[in-house]
């Protein structure tokens, strides 16, 4: 008898189930997870998830819809994000990023739909909203965003129901990296922090009053300069006069921004770096107005991830 032996074919039979089935399963699972970006200015952090928990994070350069083109953005996903991807094909995306204005939404979700062809929902939504999902979940709560610059919302678990106007770092953003800066450059050139302050930012940063004017007044982005001397202030946070200063700001980001919520019973939850490397002071000004602090974390994906899962 010559051709394929007759006792092999249950074996046969076997084997090709077992493959089929492989196949399958991993075809559901690339297609069952899902996309999530948190998007600022400078970076976006991507995570591809999945039964709620990362599989892979990728970070590309930052992506802003109303100061980005179509064509700009399409050209960062395509170079920056997919070829990490790999064979990935999420069934949901999710991208929440400062800039994600109502006016530049439809535009954004068309373009990562063209992208992700295989995705089910492709969702475009503000970071704000990305900070209180992340941090209360599906539960009522206040969410804050203290950075480079601030925000703040009274979230009932589905979606924003108000927000105190930040107004930039000029006229609020209190709480901020930007007003911290501020306020520490006011104290130190009219003589209220320590002489030992004044030393040492002289020697580590060699800036004079005149290469902070320039700086502020005649440089671009004066808001992320001013936000950058946190880095100073944490390295010498053991002066009582800087930490003065770090507890005012927060005393004054839940005086302007979370008490006119009017919900003294909600827990009031943070994220963002100046927010989270600050976080003693922040629960000590919190306490003093009355504020029952909750989380506070450095990014809103881990709480993204929990939320989407």
């Amino acid at each position: 008898m010559t051709g394929f032996p007759l006792f092999f074919l249950p074996f046969a039979f076997v084997l090709c189930a077992i493959m089929i089935t492989f196949a399958v399963e991993t075809k559901t699972r690339r297609t069952s997870m899902k996309l999530i970006a948190d998007s600022g200015s400078t970076k976006t952090d991507w995570c591809l998830a999945e039964g709620g928990r990362a599989v892979r994070t990728v970070t590309t350069r930052g992506i802003n819809p109303f100061h980005q083109d179509a064509g700009e953005i399409y050209a960062i996903v395509e170079s920056e994000l997919l070829p990490q991807l790999g064979d990935a094909e999420p069934a949901e995306v999710h991208f929440y990023g400062s800039g994600c204005r109502a006016e530049c939404v439809g535009a954004m979700a068309e373009m990562l739909g063209r992208v992700f062809t295989h995705a089910r929902t492709v969702s475009v939504e503000g970071d704000l909203l990305g900070a209180a999902r992340a941090l209360c979940g599906r539960s009522e709560g206040i969410a804050c965003i203290l950075g480079t610059g601030s925000n703040s919302c009274l979230y009932d678990g589905m979606e924003i129901k108000a927000n105190t106007p930040p107004l930039g770092y000029i006229l609020g953003d209190e709480g901020s990296g930007a007003v911290l800066g501020r306020e520490f450059l006011n104290a130190l050139y009219k003589g209220r922090l320590s002489a030992e302050v004044a030393e040492a930012f002289a020697c580590e940063t060699r800036l004079g009053v005149a290469d902070v004017v320039r700086r502020v007044y005649r440089e671009p982005q004066a808001n992320r300069f001013l936000a950058s001397l946190s880095q100073f202030i944490h390295r010498h946070i053991s002066d009582e006069s800087l930490r003065a200063l770090v507890r005012d700001n927060f005393r004054s980001f839940f005086r302007n921004n979370v008490l006119p919520y009017g919900r003294p019973e909600l827990e009031v939850s943070v994220v963002g770096s100046v927010g989270y490397y600050y976080s003693a002071e922040l629960s000590e000004a919190a306490e003093a107005e009355g504020v029952r602090l909750g989380t506070v974390e450095r990014s809103p994906m881990a709480g993204l991830v929990r939320y989407h899962g």
